[in-house]
């Protein structure tokens, strides 16, 4: 799933590969900072990305991936105080299309940060959202 050249860096010894820094500053764009989110899920969230691009993303695909990735980790109320509320309500949108349609990028996504246990409490409450796998 990973693309091969995605780096996370080494002890400070290797910096980090260009997708990895473009992630982080997609996500620090839109409120949510990098530290907030594992490694392991920043690089399965290029690799859904890559695999979605059918190769390397092209560097505009990492605004949209760190918004959405910003609203389902934060949540709409710490979205929205950052972003504002028009976007905050294209992000709702966002992940009502991803839950209805159940395939794609952004439902790949969701269940990805379901299965970290990174999604917002206020969005797991409001849309009954679990994994699969996850009791009821």
């Amino acid at each position: 799933m990973v693309k091969r050249g995605s780096a996370i860096g080494f002890f400070g010894m290797f910096g980090r590969s260009e997708d990895m820094r473009r992630l982080d500053e997609a996500m620090r764009r839109f409120g949510l900072h990098p530290a907030q989110v594992p490694e392991a899920v920043k690089l399965a969230t290029v690799g859904l990305m890559a695999e979605s691009a059918n190769g390397e993303p092209p560097p505009a695909a990492y605004p949209a991936v760190g918004s959405f990735m910003a609203y389902c980790l934060m949540g709409e109320g710490e979205y929205a105080a950052v972003n504002g509320e028009g976007a905050t309500d294209a992000m709702a949108r966002r992940l009502e299309r991803a839950l209805d349609e159940g395939e794609g990028p952004d439902a790949d996504l969701v269940l990805l940060f379901l299965h970290a246990k990174l999604v917002s409490p206020v969005l797991i409450d409001r849309y009954d959202l679990r994994a699969e796998d996850e009791p009821s």
